[in-house]
Formats: C-alpha cells, sequence, structure tokens
C-alpha cells in the first residue's frame, strides 16, 4: 500500500477484523451507522424508481426488516425482477420472496416480527 499512488477505497462490514498495523495506513476512515427503522423506511420510500409500477408496496412495514441499505437494495432490485418475470407490479409478495432470498445469501434467518403483515 505504501508504494500506491493512486486513490484506493476499501470497504468492510466487519472492521474488526482487520490489523491494526494495516488501519495504520488507512488515510480515512468513515463509518456508516446502521440504519434504524426510521432511516430504513425512508430508503424503501426511494429505493424503486418512479417508472417502476408498484402496487400496495407498504415502506413502514418493509423498514421492520432489519438489514442494511445494501440489502434493501438488493431486496428491492430482486423484486422488481420477480414481478416483471411475472407481468406484475412489484407487490410486498415480490419484496418477500426476494428478501427470503437476500437473507440466505446472507445467512441470516428472516424473523416472524420483520415479516409480519407482508402478505
Amino acid at each position: 500500500m505504501e508504494s500506491y499512488q493512486g486513490l484506493a477505497i476499501l470497504t468492510t462490514n466487519l472492521k474488526s477484523s482487520l490489523d491494526q498495523a494495516f488501519q495504520r495506513r488507512l488515510r480515512f476512515t468513515v463509518t456508516f451507522p446502521f440504519p434504524d427503522a426510521t432511516q430504513r423506511e425512508a430508503i424503501w420510500l426511494r429505493i424503486f424508481p418512479k417508472e417502476t409500477p408498484t402496487q400496495g408496496v407498504d415502506p413502514k412495514r418493509l423498514a421492520q426488516l432489519n438489514v442494511a441499505g445494501g440489502n434493501i437494495r438488493n431486496i428491492a432490485l430482486n423484486a422488481a425482477f420477480i414481478a416483471a418475470a411475472a407481468g406484475k407490479p412489484v407487490q410486498m409478495e415480490h419484496v418477500l420472496e426476494a428478501a427470503r432470498l437476500e437473507a440466505q445469501k446472507i445467512e441470516r434467518p428472516l424473523t416472524d416480527a420483520e415479516i409480519r403483515g407482508w402478505v
């Protein structure tokens, strides 16, 4: 790293796993806190482009899902693909299916409290 002259952007979800000697070589570190329910709702409110057909998508209920913004993006994108394949607007059932796929990917089960009332 000492000889590299360009800009490098490194990301991690496990800063505690980085060696301190490595961390000393980083000029800046920026911490992005995990979003709370209000922040997740705000993300859900803006995640689908205006052109995306949606029906009955409830950002308040979706905000119960305790995941980071990047996971919300993945879920929304997958839900849009699932809905498009079915020839329907994005609905809560599509978001639920996408959330289950994302939960498998990150190896974190969905709790009943997180998805209660989605469908």
